[in-house]
């Protein structure tokens, strides 16, 4: 398949000739494995509506932080169910026919190659929903222009300013810079957030930033550095919903967030005008974390 002979998909640019079977450092080689397709509730709430997003959650991972909580599927073990182009569309009309407010994909940037094909087959078949990329913000720009066209909402993490940090928690010390870049390609090809009659987003780019314990000064930096960048352009999503998790190499991440880093961030969230969504102390649950059984699949 081209695109996977000498893989270059991810900013790791392993090289692996996925095609032959050679797994890529993110775990996957040209099978697409799909751990979960089913309606999801807890996304923001112009993703979410009132009947769930069709969320798409794909097997493995470029990344590796060490405190994912989607750990089951993001290593390299092959975890729910070999798809092909065509089952792959046809879940997407599936999850629609269920209601779904949009067909999420969830973590796809090391199959953005092989995902073009079921988003053109959909939309020939019928797809009128929004399709969200949902992602680690660890991404080409290169890669993500092979999704010009096909996707309408972009939903990227920026989870660190600092190398330092990105190197420590997510073995990706360019994770800065990569994530500028990939987000910068995202506003250019959804423009400013559009809605429709519902409140439902329907075109646009949300920047999510998951707080993590003591890291208040690079949250601050995260902040500025998206106001400065795209501003209006961009929703931000404040996560505080950080759940320690295997996280036992790393004693000062083995705390949740306490309500004063929230709310100072929050805080400066507002000073520097920048509008999206924050979350109440109710949203400190593992029931954001799915069951990955190969349900919808």
């Amino acid at each position: 398949m081209e695109g996977l002979h000498n893989c270059m998909a991810c900013p790791r640019g392993c090289g692996a000739d996925r095609t032959r079977g050679q797994r890529g450092y993110c775990g996957a080689d040209s099978t697409v494995w799909v751990a979960r397709a089913a309606l999801h509730h807890w996304e923001e709430p112009p993703i979410s509506g009132t009947r769930g997003s069709g969320a798409v959650f794909f097997a493995h991972c470029a990344l590796g932080c060490v405190f994912c909580q989607n750990r089951q599927i993001s290593r390299r073990a092959d975890v729910g169910k070999p798809v092909t182009a065509e089952r792959l569309a046809g879940i997407f009309l599936e999850l629609e026919a269920q209601g779904a407010h949009n067909i999420n994909l969830v973590t796809g940037s090391h199959y953005a190659p092989q995902l073009v094909r079921p988003l053109r087959l959909a939309r020939e078949q019928g797809l009128a929903v929004p399709v969200v990329w949902n992602s680690s913000g660890y991404e080409t720009a290169d890669t993500l222009r092979l999704l010009d066209g096909l996707v309408n909402i972009y939903l990227p993490d920026y989870k660190y300013h600092s190398s330092y940090y990105a190197a420590r928690y997510s073995h990706a010390a360019d994770y800065p810079e990569t994530a500028q870049e990939a987000i910068t390609e995202m506003v250019r090809q959804a423009g400013a957030p559009r809605y429709v009659a519902d409140g439902l987003l329907q075109k646009g780019v949300i920047v999510r930033h998951l707080m993590l314990p003591g890291l208040g000064g690079d949250t601050s930096q995260v902040l500025r550095s998206i106001a400065e960048r795209w501003g209006g352009c961009v929703l931000v999503s404040l996560l505080r919903q950080y759940t320690p998790v295997g996280t036992s190499g790393f004693p000062e991440l083995n705390r949740r967030i306490s309500d004063e880093e929230y709310q100072e961030a929050v805080e400066q969230m507002q000073q520097l005008g920048l509008s999206g969504f924050i979350q109440d102390s109710e949203s400190i649950s593992e029931s954001f974390i799915p069951s990955f059984s190969g349900e919808g699949v």
